[in-house]
């Protein structure tokens, strides 16, 4: 099964096409992010900055990827997301600290825990370990980090916020945590439990997946910020 192909590609090449497409996508979503910061609330700018590096870096590993292949290919995705998904830990923290008091004890578990989240995966995908052992593994963590933003110090610091903008700005990106991440294990099931193991396939749902994750959690903060900006 495959991502549903209405230009008639073989799987290569819808997987290469996906590759471009996304990588242009994060290039003008940093531009875009870069634009945008002097044009809302001070207090927002580094949050703007910190969505334009996440799709810059995402789109730099995105132009190796495309012309990589194999091992190679979950490699560089697995050095982008070691930088890029802190640093969408960082956004979440930074989105919070505009708006309200919140300890560094968020940012730390937060950070913890998503990076246990990658390391079960690449090693389930590069099977130092076996890939159901890295997918429960990466589960787990992915769990804990959702609890702490859901109900633990993280959602009660947005909760006694009083500024409108910050908790769209929390709500959403925590529901893209949640739901948009859901794509990931998605495209690491199908990749990797159908009896053999597909990249094409788990390539196409992992690019779907960084250009759902990595955009839009910016255009997220970048609408929140207008809503802040007289």
């Amino acid at each position: 099964m495959y991502v549903i192909n209405l230009m008639g590609m073989d799987p290569s090449t819808l997987t290469g096409f996906t590759f471009f497409v996304v990588n242009m996508a994060l290039l003008a979503a940093a531009l875009f992010f870069w634009l945008e910061r002097d044009n809302v609330n001070p207090k927002w700018k580094t949050s703007l900055t910190v969505s334009g590096l996440v799709c810059f870096i995402a789109a730099v590993h995105y132009f190796y990827m495309r012309d990589a292949g194999g091992t190679d290919v979950v490699a560089i995705r697995y050095i982008d997301w070691l930088i890029t998904v802190p640093l969408l830990m960082v956004e979440l923290y930074i989105v919070l600290l505009a708006v309200t008091n919140v300890s560094s004890g968020v940012f730390k578990r937060l950070l913890g825990f998503t990076t246990l989240m990658l390391v079960f995966g690449y090693l389930g995908e590069t099977q130092v370990i076996s890939s159901t052992i890295g997918f429960v593994g990466g589960m787990l963590f992915w769990g804990l980090a959702l609890k702490e933003i859901w109900s633990g110090e993280a959602a009660d610091a947005n909760a006694g916020s009083k500024n409108a903008a910050g908790q769209y700005a929390y709500v959403n990106l925590k529901n893209i945590v949640t739901f948009g991440w859901l794509i990931y294990p998605a495209g690491y099931a199908l990749g990797y439990f159908g009896g053999g193991v597909d990249m094409d396939l788990t390539n196409q749902v992992y690019n779907l997946a960084d250009f759902v994750n990595k955009i839009l959690p910016g255009v997220i903060v970048w609408a929140a910020a207008k809503m802040d900006t007289k």
